[in-house]
């Protein structure tokens, strides 16, 4: 077999390898084949993921470069890549010691049903195996907080208390009035009475005799052992865990894709805030008549004119954002998704403590669209003036425009169309931003002003999360800068603090991702002068996956010299 041929039998055994390991990550695609399996998170089964991977980065390494051409020359150098890179996510194992508010099982199990249909029988058996298997799964990650103690990894305070509150919450409602119960009210008439009563009763019990249990038994163990060794809010950073450090400069690469120190990062970020903070008195001082910063920020926290007065006000902002961006986009983007976004409305098990919102690519079988989730609980602390960037980044032309193109590049491998590099992915939401102001998106120079305090955030997550799990800044700390250079609501600040000390290094890949691609069109535009075609540049950015952005600049730069 040729060079080639070996390359695409690697990667295809490496993507259906990798989606047997995380089979909720193959529901989410549209690929049905594990939908009664959860992944397997014991020391047992990381071992043999992490085995899997090593198999599959040696025999990629193995396959010689000098005898590939085209697209299979980036193929085998972004497998080579996304392998190293899972395999250091992997080996850091934060996941093991983590107690996720934003994430963890309490909140993630909830939400499988949103994206794994039932439309057969067969389907319908699935799900109750897999619910059954949640307890399992809980337990597991019960056994592997307890063996981290002893290695002197465990979680901060503040994740571990929002957990027990979820917890709380779940235990104190009724199963009906859980999320895992709600495929059940599909009344599926073409289906036999016993089908329909096997479904029934198989899901019901699942819940009451494994889920519940668990979840209770997770409860407990946060309240008596958890939560008082717990770290103090003024150690958040995993610098304070045992292998910290060496952690967090594998996380930056993995997240970047860059070799990056935390001190270049920093910089970088400080840099970025004073920049933003100098735009945004310039628009105060044109909307408001206050240029001063401090002066500025008071008026939009403040103001009860500048905040939503219902959940209905959020998401009817975030469908007319979105329903602009759709009309706009032919005129910038050649190339455009055949799959719908949708806005949905966050569920009320997760929007307590979860972000202001996210994304949800659709289903590669074209069973489900790709979903803008809003969050919409207490719509008096969402100002209305953040609400279009978010849309931007989030629908189109952020996420959806970007992921759902990816999901469609079939002449790409599959694991190039439906994995990545995150500083790409999430360095495209942000660039998306700023995009849609040259798209004439924005309604109003309010409007304009939400743009330019996200640009901010994303500039002090540079210095935040490089604060805490570097140069050991407390919780408090990081709240408060995030409080004096951003126009966010404190609830929504706290959260995103708890975010950053949960997933070290991911909030790093914005800002970073974003820059490169401003750069980058930048040089092609000088360079190509009267020839630039934004329409053309944005179709080479979006046409070969989530590159790293080494390789992303190399594709960008063969587009200019053709």
């Amino acid at each position: 077999m040729n060079a080639s041929g070996q390359l695409a039998v690697v990667a295809e055994e490496y993507w259906d390898g990798l989606l047997a390991a995380e089979p909720l990550r193959a529901t989410a695609i549209g690929d049905r084949r594990f939908d009664d399996r959860l992944p397997d998170i014991s020391p047992q089964g990381r071992a043999r993921k992490e085995h899997f991977l090593e198999d599959v980065l040696t025999r990629a390494l193995g396959i010689p470069s000098g005898e590939l051409t085209g697209g299979d020359v980036v193929t085998r150098s972004t497998l080579i890549t996304e392998v190293e890179r899972r395999l250091a996510q992997l080996r850091c194992g934060v996941d093991e010691w983590s107690v996720d508010p934003l994430a963890g099982p309490q909140v993630s199990f909830l939400n499988v049903e949103s994206f794994q249909p039932v439309r057969t029988p067969t389907e319908a058996q699935a799900m109750v195996t897999r619910w059954r298997g949640m307890g399992r799964f809980v337990d597991q990650h019960i056994a592997n907080l307890k063996d981290s103690l002893g290695a002197n990894k465990i979680a901060v305070r503040e994740c571990v208390q929002k957990v027990i509150e979820e917890l709380e919450d779940l235990k104190a409602k009724p199963d009906g009035a859980w999320a895992l119960i709600k495929p059940l009210a599909v009344a599926h008439e073409d289906w036999a009475e016993e089908e329909r009563a096997k479904f029934r009763e198989g899901l019901a019990s699942a819940v009451r005799e494994s889920i519940r249990p668990a979840f209770e038994r997770y409860l407990e163990v946060l309240r008596k052992e958890m939560l008082p060794r717990s770290r103090e809010p003024d150690r958040p950073g995993i610098m304070h865990v045992a292998g910290g450090a060496d952690s967090y400069a594998r996380l930056i690469h993995v997240y970047t894709s860059l070799e990056l120190s935390p001190e270049e990062i920093h910089e970088t970020g400080m840099r970025e805030v004073v920049r933003i903070r100098h735009e945004l008195a310039q628009l105060g001082e044109k909307v408001f008549g206050v240029g001063d910063h401090a002066d500025l920020l008071r008026k939009l926290r403040t103001d009860p004119e500048l905040y939503f007065q219902t959940p209905d006000e959020v998401r009817a902002k975030a469908e007319s954002a979105l329903a602009r961006a759709k009309a706009a986009i032919p005129q910038w983007f050649g190339r455009l998704p055949k799959a719908d976004c949708v806005v949905v409305t966050m569920g009320e098990h997760e929007e307590k403590h979860s972000t202001i919102a996210y994304y949800r690519q659709p289903a590669a079988d074209g069973s489900r669209r790709g979903s803008y989730f809003v969050n919409t609980s207490a719509p008096e602390t969402r100002p209305r003036y953040e609400a279009e960037a978010l849309a931007y980044h989030e629908s189109i032309p952020g996420h959806h425009l970007q992921l759902a193109l990816m999901q469609e590049l079939t002449h790409l491998p599959a694991f190039r169309r439906h994995s990545g590099v995150t500083a790409f992915i999430e360095g495209w939401g942000l660039y998306s931003e700023r995009l849609a102001d040259t798209m004439g998106l924005y309604s109003s120079n309010l409007d304009r002003i939400g743009m330019l305090s996200y640009d901010a955030w994303r500039a002090c997550r540079l210095v935040v999360d490089t604060g805490m799990h570097a140069r050991g800044w407390s919780r408090q700390a990081a709240i408060d800068f995030m409080y004096e250079n951003t126009a966010l609501a404190m609830n929504n600040i706290e959260n995103e603090v708890d975010r950053y000390i949960t997933w070290p290094g991911q909030a790093l890949a914005y800002k970073t991702g974003q820059m490169e691609l401003l750069r980058l069109r930048d040089e092609a535009r000088r360079r190509l002068g009267p020839r630039f075609d934004i329409r053309a540049f944005h179709d080479v950015l979006l046409g070969n996956g989530a590159l790293d952005l080494r390789t992303l600049a190399a594709m960008v730069e063969a587009h200019i010299a053709s």
